[in-house]
């Protein structure tokens, strides 16, 4: 028995440690946020958080997870509503097909945890390693600064 807080709330799911904490918050736990792309932690649709931290769900066991933090892209959200974040992807049109959005958004969400101000080299470095095959990549600096200024 895997026990977490997802997104606020205490979760227990009956899993075995070594599975993906991809496939359990996918599969067992029904989050629609962290995507299945590369499966090798190369193109950052699995982001999620775990105690504010990046990782790469596709590639984290589940058991990394047990008595921690972990946050999705529904765990953003304030009062049911857009985070400020999320919002301003939206107001960007930062997605296309919103395959790579989740991951794109948890990777800058902690960026702003930790510089509320960044810079566009700051925004441009830290979505480095996520990759977005519709082209959006402007769009998505744009709404990161956008959130910033907030």
């Amino acid at each position: 028995m895997l026990n977490f807080n997802l997104n606020g709330g205490d979760v227990s799911v009956d899993a075995p440690g070594d599975a993906t904490l991809l496939s359990v918050l996918s599969d067992d736990l029904k989050q629609a946020g962290p995507k299945f792309g590369c499966g090798l932690s190369q193109c950052g649709a699995c982001s999620v958080l775990i105690d504010g931290a990046v990782v790469r769900s596709c590639q984290t066991r589940a058991d990394a997870a047990v008595g921690r933090s972990v946050t999705t892209l529904a765990g953003l959200q304030e009062n049911g509503q857009p985070s400020v974040l999320q919002q301003a992807f939206i107001d960007e049109q930062a997605a296309q097909c919103g395959f790579c959005s989740s991951g794109m958004i948890l990777v800058a969400q902690s960026l702003l945890d930790r510089n509320p101000v960044p810079t566009e080299a700051d925004v441009r470095s830290a979505l480095n390693g996520n990759l977005c095959r519709c082209g959006t990549h402007n769009r998505i600096v744009r709404a990161v600064l956008r959130a910033s200024e907030v």
